[in-house]
């Protein structure tokens, strides 16, 4: 079915994670690789940026890694290949780059029905799905 994938994972919504996983494990080539990204957003940092102490951002990328290895360490079976990635921009740009940078076959992302409480997501499975060169597979939660 699919020799590499990349698994998107909002740090902020682990529990939105466990259908989009158990669809990529399934379409996993035996063999195959998972990359799992994690993106941190932007916030605008041009207007914002003196709010913050500097070295803020790469705090914020540490912490989201070691989020993501408890994740990966505490959901993910044993004997799977996986490498985890955290970046850092906008989330469907990231998500489009990470895909083309890895050559991954297909990407495995969830979705929620658009709800004021987690808009940002849909835009951003809208957007993979009309701009990704690989098969996007899109998992209702």
């Amino acid at each position: 079915m699919a020799n590499t994938i990349l698994l998107p994972v909002d740090l902020n919504n682990l529990e939105a994670t466990s259908r989009p996983l158990a669809e990529a494990l399934r379409l996993l080539d035996e063999g195959g690789t998972i990359h799992v990204l994690t993106v941190v957003p932007e916030f605008g940092y041009s207007q914002i940026s003196g709010f913050f102490r500097d070295g803020y951002e790469k705090d914020l990328l540490r912490v989201a890694g070691q989020k993501l290895q408890e994740w990966v360490q505490t959901s993910v079976p044993d004997g799977i290949d996986l490498h985890p990635h955290v970046v850092h921009g906008s989330v469907y740009d990231m998500i489009l780059r990470a895909a083309d940078r890895l050559s991954v076959d297909s990407i495995v992302m969830g979705a929620h029905r658009p709800e004021l409480s987690d808009y940002l997501l849909g835009p951003n499975a809208a957007r993979v799905v009309r701009h990704a060169k690989q098969s996007v597979y899109v998992v209702r939660n």
